[in-house]
């Protein structure tokens, strides 16, 4: 039997400082202790985006306290934690190196074992913690660097069912934001604005649509985008309205044929997994993309009609935080995973699945995941 464990997580990949303190008992139940996250909003959004180095420093100032914070609020002390679990890509290199070299620190100076967490497989095993899923399931992962359909077998287990062969869909949110004179983070501001539309004012490219695989490709829907904006300009508050719900709507057609098409390959090769336990199976979305309404209920519909349980954790936890890297770190613990030696590096490129075809680049730092 798995004994009880206890955790600290870090998390710096990108925008927010975060740590937490998480446990898992001996029957896998979790339960989280404390969960503190420092968003860099702020010290972005005049940019238009995350400025890689602002971001590394501010993890540097922020971190330490809170750590201490995370441990306060949970009451204990690193006497306390069985093992650290830190970020280590993948994500901005920078930022990546703040987070794992204190991991290392604090696991050298209190003995204890640490893992590198790949942020991804963060993101993947949520829906354990939150909802108690039973493998295999499918996770759909949009955020602002990442579009991915994925097969999770088990911890450690990862199959890249479709990917994005250009734009993630929250790039592509983004950069339309911007284009519209929206302000940063893009997601949310495209979204308020797409509620007062016309979604059927500008009949926008839905990429990929009908195809039998299942990537995803965003690039040509933001040319058109563009090209539309600047036929019209100069744009009234109500063109940027309609514009958004219009591109709100493509997006949302464009899930899903591709998530439909996904959900039908699992229920082929899966077709005796669940009637025999009566749980149905699983789409699992993650990501801050996933807090999109108009997204999540297509995403629900669709899960609806073909059988599916639709589980979208909350959205504090689809974002980035530090809950899904402890909670990462205890369910490797408990297949009884060895902990990573402390000369680990941090990858700014890492894959969840090593063996899919990489389909936007191969840089020095590895395949693009």
């Amino acid at each position: 039997m798995v004994p009880f464990l206890r955790i600290l997580g870090i998390e710096t990949s990108c925008d927010e400082t975060a740590a937490a303190v998480v446990e898992r008992d001996a029957e896998g139940h979790s339960n989280v202790l404390s969960d503190v996250v420092l968003s860099q909003l702020d010290e972005h959004s005049a940019y238009g985006g995350v400025v890689p180095e602002i971001a590394a420093r501010a993890h540097v100032e922020a971190l330490d306290e809170l750590i201490e914070e995370a441990l306060k609020r949970a009451n204990v002390s690193l006497n306390d934690v069985h093992a650290i679990a830190a970020t280590s890509g993948p994500g901005l290199i920078g930022g990546l190196l703040v987070g794992l070299m204190t991991g290392k620190a604090i696991a050298r100076a209190a003995g204890k074992p640490l893992y590198a967490i790949n942020h991804l497989e963060g993101h993947a095993l949520t829906a354990r913690l939150t909802d108690g899923l039973s493998f295999p399931y499918l996770m759909l992962l949009v955020s602002g660097g990442h579009t991915q359909l994925i097969l999770v077998r088990g911890v450690g287990q990862y199959e890249r069912w479709g990917t994005t062969i250009d734009d993630a869909l929250g790039e592509a949110f983004d950069k339309t934001a911007k284009l519209l004179g929206l302000p940063y983070p893009g997601g949310p501001a495209v979204e308020r604005m797409a509620r007062d539309g016309n979604p059927d004012r500008f009949d926008f490219p839905r990429p990929l649509v009908g195809e039998a695989r299942l990537d995803f490709s965003f690039s040509g829907l933001k040319t058109a985008v563009r090209q539309a904006a600047q036929d019209i300009a100069p744009l009234s508050d109500q063109d940027v309205a309609d514009i958004c719900a219009s591109f709100q709507k493509a997006v949302s057609r464009t899930l899903k044929d591709r998530i439909g098409r996904g959900l039908q390959r699992f229920k082929t090769e899966f077709p005796a997994t669940f009637p025999a336990t009566g749980e149905k199976p699983a789409l699992v979305v993650a990501g801050g993309v996933a807090a999109n309404l108009e997204l999540r209920g297509t995403l629900q519909a669709l899960c609806d009609k073909n059988g599916f349980r639709f589980v979208a954790p909350p959205l504090r936890l689809c974002t980035d935080n530090a809950v899904m890297i402890a909670w990462a770190g205890l369910e490797r613990m408990a297949t009884g995973a060895a902990p990573d030696p402390l000369d680990v590096q941090p990858r700014s490129r890492w894959p969840l699945d090593s063996n899919a075809e990489t389909l936007i680049g191969f840089g020095k730092r590895g395949a693009k995941a």
